[in-house]
């Protein structure tokens, strides 16, 4: 079911501390943590300029991507899943 999904998907989660320092305090949902990760993400220009795929994470970034300096969008999702309770 369609509507089930989407209810998960906006239903607020708990932040751990390090992704609160990037997205501000929660809890927020899923789709709002993306939107905050992705406006702080273009803020300090963290996007790759070759590869706009990657993400060259700050210091409050690698707290969240468990420690690596390059991951793609699609890595991101997983790691971030990992400070959402």
């Amino acid at each position: 079911m369609p509507g089930k999904a989407n209810s998960a998907f906006m239903k607020p989660l708990a932040l751990s501390a390090d992704l609160e320092a990037v997205v501000g305090k929660g809890p927020l949902p899923r789709s709002e943590v993306v939107k905050k990760l992705w406006a702080y993400i273009k803020k300090n220009n963290l996007q790759d300029q070759t590869n706009k795929r990657n993400i060259n994470a700050d210091e409050n970034l690698k707290k969240v991507f468990g420690g690596k300096a390059v991951v793609n969008m699609f890595e991101m999702t997983k790691l971030v899943s990992k400070h959402l309770s």
